[in-house]
């Protein structure tokens, strides 16, 4: 969980540093057109979920430490 989560993340930085340099990464990579609402915050939807499987990977390890 915690490498997917530092691939969301990273996938979102790109997103977002991409969305500056007239980069449409969901468009130009993908041919998916997303709409307008979604399109504004979709890096920051990506590195919101990454975030959130990044520290539940976390927990996950911690829990079996615990365990043994």
């Amino acid at each position: 969980m915690k490498i997917l989560g530092v691939l969301l993340i990273l996938f979102g930085l790109t997103d977002f540093i991409g969305s500056y340099a007239g980069l449409d990464v969901w468009t130009d990579w993908f041919g998916i057109q997303l709409p307008e609402v979604i399109w504004r915050f979709s890096a920051w939807i990506e590195i919101g979920l990454g975030y959130l499987l990044l520290k539940a990977g976390s927990g996950n390890e911690a829990a079996s430490q615990e365990a043994e």
